[in-house]
């Protein structure tokens, strides 16, 4: 198997690449100076077992996950806003033997036991010492990316929607294909440059915004706290790909009208990716009409990585996250399991997918990792999609809690917020099921007004629905909110409305 850093993968740690390779703000590492600073932490880290990464966004982040990876270390990275008990779980189901973090960092009391080692991004200012002289006496010597595959390379905990946080352990084969895979889809090449403000405890951040472009060998400029001044400044000055969540393309949308150079900047880019969640219809069209550039959207989890997504060369159309990737595959079954054949744009099913980008299990829930497969290695996602008869993924949501049972008919969310969202009176909407004696569920929306003082009335809101999509998908109930709660990838917490 190749590395999965070929710019690093050289004798000790050393390169000849002098091109930036991470900036987060005004620190900054080329490629060689990322492969001396981490090949010398691997040296210090082989052997240790799993080690937790306090993951902030910054060089110490970035640095300590990719010494891990090469040292073939398992790496937990932590979510530094994770409550105590949360956090607490994790530590004690993850068991690591060390803690990375930037140097004077603050630890929660759940981290008090577990050593810790602080993470050094000066390079070497020698560029012919050998980390094998190891003058400070901390570990002697190299560093070798393994060749397993099937090794675990990350364990990433999941939100913990239904029950404590689930460890995904992610093999090095996974993260391989999944970068190699949107590669193919994105053209991406050693020539681009991601800009981006996304946490790095996550996927989407961490594999897909910070190891993609070193696996390329391109670079990565990460905004530490996302700002559309951020955006405009970065893909403005030799940024050509811009990776976010829906709340982040919604602020630019809702600042583009005031702002040309954020057009400008959005206008000359290569690549727009929305993840994380569904991009809104209404955003996609307002950020296309103010820059002729539309955003591409894709779809993936934790325990999947990616697995479809609207290609460069293809068709981007709003609300739909594209096509599976190459060695991906995957169907819709309906209730009792069975295929949904492709054609059919109105049949819901539940997405499943295998292939190479999936987890090897849940750490220490081999009970869990059984339950979410079915018979022939296909993975239960719990998302609900339908697809159109050229093969295009749509999603309308989760099962748990997406797909809404009403007076006989299966209706997904997500069509009805993005209808409520073409509303002018509708800031933000989320669309629920409630118990309904007659009707089994009926639908609930929660908005937040554009003007709170003269909110759109629930009989305007329901008339506005059935004209766009039929009578049975117009809400029944309309809840009015200052603002939705979001987790931190901007998802909605629709159980948190529930309750």
């Amino acid at each position: 198997m190749d590395p999965l850093f070929p710019t690093l993968a050289a004798p000790h740690g050393r390169t000849s690449v002098a091109g930036e390779a991470l900036r987060f703000g005004d620190r900054a590492l080329s490629h060689g100076e990322l492969s001396t600073v981490a090949g010398t932490l691997a040296v210090r880290l082989s052997g240790a077992g799993r080690v937790a990464v306090w993951a902030t966004p910054s060089l110490e982040t970035a640095v300590g996950v990719v010494a891990a990876l090469l040292a073939g270390v398992p790496a937990v990275p932590l979510n530094p806003k994770s409550g105590g008990g949360e956090l607490a779980h994790i530590v004690a189901d993850s068991a690591p033997s060390l803690v990375l973090t930037a140097p004077g960092t603050e630890l929660p009391p759940a981290l008090a036991e577990v050593p810790r080692l602080e993470v050094d991004v000066t390079p070497d200012a020698d560029p012919d010492t050998d980390p094998d002289t190891d003058p400070d006496g901390q570990g002697t010597g190299s560093w070798a990316e393994p060749d397993d595959p099937e090794a675990a390379a990350l364990i990433v905990y999941t939100s913990g929607t239904t029950g404590p946080p689930k460890g995904a352990v992610l093999p090095r084969r996974a993260i391989a294909t999944t970068l190699d895979a949107l590669a193919d889809a994105w053209g991406w090449t050693a020539d681009d440059v991601l800009v981006h403000g996304l946490p790095l405890f996550h996927v989407h951040g961490l594999i897909l915004g910070t190891l993609g472009p070193l696996r390329r060998g391109g670079s990565v400029r990460h905004l530490g706290r996302f700002s559309t001044e951020g955006v405009a400044r970065e893909l403005g000055s030799g940024a050509t790909m811009l990776f976010g969540v829906p709340t982040m393309y919604h602020r630019i949308a809702e600042a583009l009208p005031g702002e040309p150079e954020l057009a400008k900047a959005l206008a000359g880019a290569r690549l727009l990716v929305s993840g994380s969640a569904a991009l809104p219809v209404h955003d996609h069209e307002r950020i296309a009409a103010a820059t002729g550039r539309r955003v591409i959207e894709r779809y993936g989890m934790t325990e999947t990585l990616m697995n479809t997504s609207v290609r460069v060369d293809g068709e981007p159309r709003a609300g739909a996250v594209g096509v599976p990737l190459p060695g991906v595959d995957l169907r819709l079954v309906d209730e009792a399991g069975e295929e949904i054949p492709v054609g059919d744009p109105e049949a819901v099913g539940e997405i499943q997918v295998r292939g190479p980008n999936l987890f090897t299990a849940y750490l220490n829930r081999p009970d869990a990792t059984a339950a979410a497969f079915a018979p022939g290695g296909w993975f239960r996602t719990g998302d609900m999609a339908v697809r159109d008869p050229d093969g295009y993924v749509r999603i309308v949501g989760r099962k748990a809690t997406d797909l809404i049972k009403s007076g006989g008919y299966k209706i997904g969310a997500g069509e009805i917020e993005n209808a409520l969202l073409e509303h002018a009176g509708v800031r933000e909407a989320a669309v629920t099921g409630e118990p309904d004696p007659d009707l089994g569920e009926r639908i609930v929306a929660w908005i937040v007004p554009a003007d709170p003082g003269t909110p759109p009335s629930a009989e305007e809101l329901a008339g506005h629905v059935a004209d766009r999509l039929a009578p049975h998908k117009r809400p029944r109930v309309v809840r009015y909110l200052e603002a939705l709660p979001r987790n931190d990838m901007g998802k909605i917490m629709k159980r948190a409305l529930r309750s």
